[in-house]
């Protein structure tokens, strides 16, 4: 595993970096909407990998602006790959940011996460433009009515589109004609360490066993009741939540003994919490903002060899039915709870995770993306 993966989080150096310093050349430029420094998942997984043969800039979405700002913070991942937050006041003002700090006025790629940026197409020149959706966003809390018009315009104009699910590939490849699906993979080696002697963090070592956890961003698409009114018909389990917040708040959680709040934890620390679980959980609500998710975090807890308990996730269901046990309501969670901690199909369980984890790698994804756009370019 890359040695900027293993510690993206942790190793990072900031620098403040003003208008007049020394562009540089890039081969790709990548638009998120998710902060590079957040949660580690899908954008940081693929660009990080792309970044050992292509030099990239990855730019996010701009920092609160002040009328006194027009520049931006740039992070040094490593040599290949720079981050760029823009002290700018909206997303169409960071075209004229780009000369600081590009020196090539021909971008051979540009890469969208999200369309909100797809503004920036009419002021910047690149070769290819692909658009790797790993969500629907429009349907996500808070969404800009705008952003349906912005990604009719970015697909439009996109030479190449990636889903990051099966879901989301039904949803858009009637819509253009190069369309390819590349569901979230894992990189397994990272996870497994949880079946080896590491040891298990401290802020979860002392809870009381059983543990069902489950980590990644609480928000809008955790289905909060279903938590409550199971931790509540089962008080000697715990349940730990392990993320950041975003677009609820601390009031809306649900607050009982045997429920903790853990907070955000680097990509490199996870494993020593995945040690401690009983069980991983899965626990999204049913709404537009999880109609067309495939969560990375299945495979990284199948990485690790835990039992999976889901809610009826669209691309769960249809590629892990054979080994994740789905609930939709708090007695049915807590009956799965006790079926599997007695551990009689765990034998079962672990031999279909190997055959799926066979299967896929982030390595491998990033690889056929290298070989579609190569393909393309030609």
């Amino acid at each position: 595993m890359i040695d900027n993966l293993k510690n993206a989080q942790k190793n990072l150096l900031k620098t403040n970096v003003s208008q007049n310093d020394t562009p540089e050349y890039y081969d790709m430029i990548v638009f998120c909407h998710l902060r590079w420094q957040f949660v580690y998942q899908r954008p940081q997984h693929i660009i990080s990998r792309m970044a050992q043969t292509m030099k990239i800039l990855f730019i996010e979405e701009p920092l609160h602006y002040t009328d006194n700002e027009n520049s931006g913070n740039l992070i040094h991942v490593d040599d290949m790959l720079h981050v760029l937050q823009p002290n700018v006041r909206n997303i169409e003002s960071i075209a004229a940011l780009i000369p600081y700090y590009v020196k090539n006025k021909n971008i051979s790629i540009g890469w969208f996460y999200s369309a909100s940026f797809s503004p920036l197409l009419e002021s910047i020149h690149f070769e290819s433009v692909v658009y790797d959706c790993m969500d629907e966003l429009s349907l996500f809390k808070g969404a800009p009515e705008h952003l349906i018009n912005q990604e009719k315009y970015l697909m439009a104009h996109a030479d190449i589109i990636f889903t990051g699910g099966k879901s989301l590939y039904e949803s858009k490849k009637e819509l253009h004609p190069n369309v390819h699906c590349f569901p979230s993979s894992v990189d397994e080696s990272h996870f497994a360490k949880a079946l080896n002697g590491i040891a298990i963090a401290e802020d979860i070592a002392h809870l009381q066993a059983p543990i069902v956890g489950y980590f990644g961003v609480i928000d809008e698409r955790i289905d909060l009741d279903l938590i409550d009114q199971t931790a509540q018909k089962l008080p000697n389990v715990s349940f730990v939540m392990i993320g950041p917040l975003a677009k609820i708040e601390e009031a809306d959680l649900p607050r009982r003994d045997n429920i903790h709040y853990l907070g955000m934890k680097s990509y490199d620390e996870l494993p020593h919490y995945l040690k401690a679980f009983d069980i991983a959980m899965m626990p999204f609500a049913l709404n537009d903002a999880t109609k067309y998710i495939s969560p990375t975090k299945t495979l990284e807890y199948m990485a690790a060899g835990k039992p999976i308990i889901s809610t009826k996730i669209m691309d769960v269901v249809r590629d892990y039915s054979s080994c994740v046990g789905f609930v939709e309501t708090a007695d049915e969670f807590c009956t799965t709870i006790t079926s599997l901690l007695d551990g009689k199909n765990q034998l079962s369980i672990e031999k279909e995770y190997f055959k799926i984890l066979q299967k896929t790698s982030w390595d491998t994804t990033a690889d056929k993306m290298k070989s579609i756009i190569k393909s393309f370019a030609k």
